[in-house]
């Protein structure tokens, strides 16, 4: 009962409310399953980047840049995200909000003391839990 006590239940429902929004959006494009598919990987891969201890974020970076070529390339991405980010500023922002949301997460499991493990897990359920919420509203709505 003392862990229910710790658990950050204001930023995990800003967490859901800002997934639902992201599965309304998806679903009112009518998206192929490849599109959830890579969506549900890459919320994924964000929830793991962000409950990954520091050191261990600094050797995979390490690895990133290496090489010049390597350098080279995550700058030509970089810059090719950032003209991505001012054509689509709507969907930046959109992005923005969910990082945020995420962040505020992994900020409040540290702050509670909380292993990595269990708030990977709770973050991810609730992420996941709030896609599918936001796609099963905008169903039962316009269905």
């Amino acid at each position: 009962m003392l862990i229910f006590k710790r658990v950050p239940w204001v930023s995990l429902a800003l967490l859901l409310l800002s997934y639902s929004a992201l599965g309304w959006v998806i679903s009112e494009t009518r998206a192929p399953k490849f599109v959830w598919l890579v969506t549900v990987v890459v919320i994924l891969i964000l929830i793991v980047t962000l409950t990954t201890p520091w050191p261990k974020m600094t050797y995979y970076y390490n690895i990133l840049f290496k090489s010049n070529i390597r350098s080279f390339c995550v700058a030509i991405l970089a810059a090719f995200m950032f003209f991505i980010m001012l054509a689509w500023f709507g969907v930046f922002l959109d992005t923005l909000l969910i990082i945020s949301a995420t962040i505020l997460v992994r900020i409040d499991f540290q702050i509670a003391g909380l292993r990595q493990g269990l708030a990977f897990c709770t973050t991810s359920i609730f992420s996941l839990a709030g896609l599918a919420l936001g796609a099963l509203v905008y169903k039962l709505l316009y269905f």
